[in-house]
Formats: structure tokens, sequence, C-alpha cells
């Protein structure tokens, strides 16, 4: 039989509720209303329900719509900027009275002794024979590095290499108590009524200045290189301090943001209050810095790597496969990041061991390295092995020489060791890294300048458009570039200079 919603479970016998004796209890006829109000009650009760049960779902409505306000009020992105700050990176305390601005001419160069030092170092240099068929999958393969030992000792011209670096104009000016180098190169000729856009290009690590030398005439003279002269470009390449023939700081704290700072100051001080920046590796972060501290200085951004940690998690990596349009990822972006196992986890396990040293104790290594020509040649050449073609780790020279020139290798190799600053470079690491990740202010701001990127496909870390786009909201062009790993400029200059000269073109249009 069944029951009916107004009666209580009492009177039908319920045994957990508790009866009144019979002699305490009123009449049948006393305790039950007449029937109309037991009606009335049946059908007005429920309202009160429903009235009661609206008000409270309005009541959750409003305070999830007011939640959702204050968050937004609170994470809404917001067009600031780093503050401008200040530092002195020289030994001791700084000076009192202004800095000297001034720009000195510098030139590159070397001596007997210096090369006769190398020599007898090379000559002494003691390696470990390579396992069976290692090729190189544990590293340099120590077989092919005698080969680069022996041209490197007999074959390489040192003084001829330090002619071609004086080729472009060098300077230095003290910055914030630190000699900052820099080449500075203008164009040849220009076309009638035309004016060069100032361009800063910054390397990154194992690099240096060397890795522009073969795109500076495009952008200088792109008419006598097969290029549009639509835009010429003056350049400006300078060392990162602690690397080549930049000072190194004497101060703990000396990050890309200090970094950023210093090449601002030095734009300012060659004249330019507008000038285009471009960077990969350690040069896109230093590039990236110095549009969040003077984005109205900043006429165009241009990468070829982007360090970018807030869009790019593990779940989406793992289920981007899945649901790949919905996520905004092409076709492209699937072939150069999936199966993520393979390239993406494993491949970056593989190739990141050295980050891990040199951002923890980076000392340590750089002790070796600086005083052995040959373990300084082993640690970077690697790099340039790996990081320009995965495959490259199968074939016994590393494929090194199908891209560059054994003397380019080691001319930016001898940039290192002829300056002692291999450790001083690894010390970068442990200044932005040291901390951990996503700690510090510019990691999670935007950057509302102008920018372009070209995503090449053999990079340590492939960046999809929507990730790059987080990150720089005006991303005015996103190329897929044909081929080309991580040290672009010296690998493809013509591929990176067209794809700078298209950036620089659709932005100069709007």
């Amino acid at each position: 039989m069944r029951q009916n919603q107004c009666d209580s479970p009492g009177a039908r016998g319920d045994p957990t509720v508790r009866r009144e004796p019979a002699a305490r209890r009123p009449p049948p006829a006393a305790r039950r209303p007449p029937p109309a109000a037991r009606r009335r009650r049946c059908h007005l009760k429920p309202a009160w329900k429903a009235a009661y049960t609206g008000s409270m779902w309005l009541e959750a409505l409003l305070t999830a719509a007011l939640a959702a306000a204050v968050y937004w009020f609170l994470s809404r992105d917001k067009e600031e900027s780093l503050p401008l700050g200040d530092g002195w990176w020289g030994p001791g305390t700084k000076p009192p009275g202004r800095e000297d601005e001034l720009v000195r001419p510098f030139t590159v160069e070397t001596s007997e002794e210096e090369i006769n030092d190398l020599h007898q170092r090379l000559d002494r240099a003691r390696l470990t024979p390579p396992l069976e068929d290692s090729r190189f999958h544990y590293g340099f393969n120590s077989s092919y590095l005698r080969k680069v030992l022996s041209y490197w000792r007999n074959g390489f011209d040192w003084r001829k290499q330090v002619e071609i670096l004086n080729r472009y104009p060098h300077f230095k000016t003290k910055i914030e108590g630190l000699d900052i180098h820099f080449i500075h190169v203008k164009p040849p000729q220009l076309p009638a009524g035309r004016s060069p856009k100032p361009l800063l290009m910054v390397h990154g690590w194992p690099g240096s200045f060397y890795e522009f030398y073969k795109i500076i005439p495009l952008l200088t003279d792109p008419k006598n290189h097969g290029l549009s002269d639509e835009h010429v470009f003056e350049v400006i390449c300078p060392s990162i301090p602690g690397y080549g023939f930049s000072e190194a700081s004497s101060k703990k704290g000396f990050n890309t943001v200090a970094a950023a700072r210093i090449f601002y100051k030095l734009m300012l001080r060659l004249g330019f209050q507008e000038f285009y920046i471009q960077g990969g590796d350690w040069g896109s972060l230093i590039c990236t810095n110095m549009a969040q501290i003077a984005p109205s200085h900043v006429k165009g951004l241009h990468l070829n790597m982007a360090f970018i940690t807030r869009n790019a998690n593990v779940l989406v990596l793992l289920l981007g496969r899945r649901l790949r349009s919905l996520l905004g990822f092409t076709a492209r972006d699937e072939e150069l990041m999936f199966p993520f196992k393979e390239k993406v986890l494993y491949y970056t396990l593989r190739e990141s061991g050295y980050m891990h040293l040199q951002a923890t104790k980076p000392d340590s290594v750089g002790c070796a390295l600086n005083d052995s020509p040959a373990g300084l040649a082993a640690y970077i050449l690697e790099k340039f092995s790996t990081w320009t073609k995965e495959e490259f780790q199968d074939l016994e020279d590393g494929g090194l020489e199908r891209k560059y020139s054994l003397d380019d290798l080691l001319t930016n190799i001898m940039i290192y060791w002829t300056t002692g600053t291999i450790t001083s470079s690894q010390r970068f690491y442990k200044e932005n890294l040291g901390q951990g990740i996503n700690v510090q202010k510019h990691e999670w701001m935007k950057v509302y300048v102008p920018t372009g990127f070209a995503a090449f496909p053999c990079e340590l870390l492939h960046m999809p458009e929507p990730w790059v786009r987080a990150k720089y909201p005006r991303l005015v062009s996103y190329s897929y570039m044909p081929r080309g790993g991580h040290f672009a400029a010296f690998e493809e200059p013509e591929l990176l200079a067209r794809d700078l000269h298209s950036f620089v073109a659709k932005l100069e249009r709007q």
C-alpha cells in the first residue's frame, strides 16, 4: 500500500518512532485534522519546498557568479611591464659618480703564447676509447673527437679566424659595472629615402655572437644576397655578460632580466629609441624580458624558441593527439610532438642532463672544461650534433660536418677557450633556474609587443601556435620552418632571415 506523503512514519507503525502511551494520547479524532485541512497541507507544503529550493539555487548561482567575477578580476591579464630597476655587477661596491658611458672600439686579438699553450694541451689530450658501435649514443664519440682535435692542432688557423671575426666592427662599453662587448654592423648601402631598422640579435648557450655572422649580410645588404630590400637592418649583436668578450658578473643573481636591462640600456646609449629584437635559446628569454621591461621601445619581437610553461602541461600533451582540433593543434604539431613519450618525454630526459648540472653545480664541471680544450670541444660540439638533428646521434661523426664546417665550430669554441668563460656562461643556468620554474614574475607575464615566431622542426621542444599566442597575444606571424634545429641563425641563416623580413613587413603594413 502506498504511503501518503503527508503521513509521518510513526503513523504507519514505524518501530523506530517512539509512541506515547495510549492513556496520554488524545482521541484519534482530536489527533487527526479534518480531511480538507489534510489535503490543503499536503498541497501547500510541496509549494513551500519548491520556493525554498528555488531560492537556494538562486543564491548558489549568485554566489558562483560573484566568485567567478572576483576570480576574473584578480586573474585577468593586465598589460603590465617589468620594473626597469638598476644593478651593479662589477667587483666590490659601486663607485660614486656617474658611470663612464663611452663606447670604445675593440679588436679581437691573439698571440703566439696563446696558440702554443693550446697546442701543448691538445698534444697531451687523454681520450677514452668508445664502446663498439656506440656512435653518439653515449655522448661525443672519442674516435671522431680524435679527428677534430687533430684538425684543431694541425689544420685550424686561429689567426685567419681572428681576421674573419674582425670583419665586423667590435665595441665595448661599461653598463652596470660590466664591460659589454658587441658588434655593430650598418648597411653598406641604402635605397634612396630609406633608413635602416635597428635590430638587436641575442645568442644563447653554447653559442656566441659568431652565430650571426652568416645572417648579418642577409639583413644589412639583402638585395645583394637574393632577398627583398623593402626592409634593411642595422644589426647589433652583443655578447651576454659572462660569455666571450663580455665581462662576467662578480656577484650572484645575474639573470636574464638583468641582461635584458643592460641590453636595453645599450640600445639607448647607441641612440635607438625604437628597435626590433630577435633571439633563440637564452636570447629568446632575454629579448622577451626586454619586451616586458620596455614595450614602448620594442617595435617587434622575433623568436625561434620560446620558454612557455604556463600552458604546456603533461595532461594536454597526453590528450593532445585525441583532442587535436579542440586544443588548436595542427597536423604538423601532431607530427612534431607525438608519440609523446618518444618525442617529448624521452628526448627531454636524454638531452637535459647538462641543464640540471649547470643549474645546480656549474663551477664543478667548469673547472674541468676550462682546463681541457679536448673536454671543452666534446662538451660543446655534442650539443651542435643532437640539437641540430636528433637522428645525428646514430652517426659515427654526429653529423656535425653535414651542417657546419669545422672552422666555424672551432671558432665558436675558441671564443670560450681564449676568454676562459665556459664556467661563467654555465652559471647563467644557476641564476635563472636555481630557484625553480615559474617562481619569477616575468615567467607568468604575457608579452604585448608584436611578435613573430619561427618554429624550426628540430628544436628541442616544439611550441604549437596556441601555446605561443597564450604568452604572446599579439602574435603577428607563426611559421613552420621546413628544416633546421636549435642553432637557427648558424645552421639556416637564409630561412631565418626570410622569416624575419616577412615578420617586419607584416608589422610595418599594419
